[in-house]
């Protein structure tokens, strides 16, 4: 992108991932060293398969819909989001998000990081607790 004017990138120009988490379609809006922004949509009744972000930080803009986000020990932990929440998810956390209600959920994703931007997993670390 030009860095001396205004540009924009439509809806149709965003791009699918080339890593796709089961349940979850995400497209790429811009990306560079050390940045990724993009959305994320995900149907009614849906638990994505879990995931995470490598090295790199996350910002979740909840748009439309209630999630659920589970994570840490054996996924125990968990945090329901809704429409003008942002959620920060530290770099490496594996988690999944989970669809309530009748309706998707819509996102806007911003990360800044550096290595792979996703990384599919079988799931966190087992609750030992």
């Amino acid at each position: 992108m030009a860095a001396d004017t205004v540009t924009v990138v439509r809806a149709d120009e965003r791009s699918a991932r080339d890593v796709v988490t089961s349940g979850m379609q995400r497209e790429e809006a811009y990306s560079a060293s050390g940045v990724w922004i993009g959305t994320v949509r995900t149907k009614p009744g849906v638990a994505t398969g879990w995931h995470h972000h490598g090295g790199y930080e996350s910002w979740i803009y909840v748009l439309e819909g209630l999630a659920r986000m589970e994570f840490g020990p054996g996924g125990r932990d968990v945090a329901i989001c809704q429409p003008g929440d942002l959620i920060h998810v530290p770099p490496g956390i594996v988690h999944r998000e989970i669809t309530e209600g009748d309706g998707p959920v819509s996102a806007v994703l911003f990360r800044v990081g550096a290595g792979e931007v996703t990384l599919n997993t079988e799931g966190p670390e087992p609750d030992e607790g």
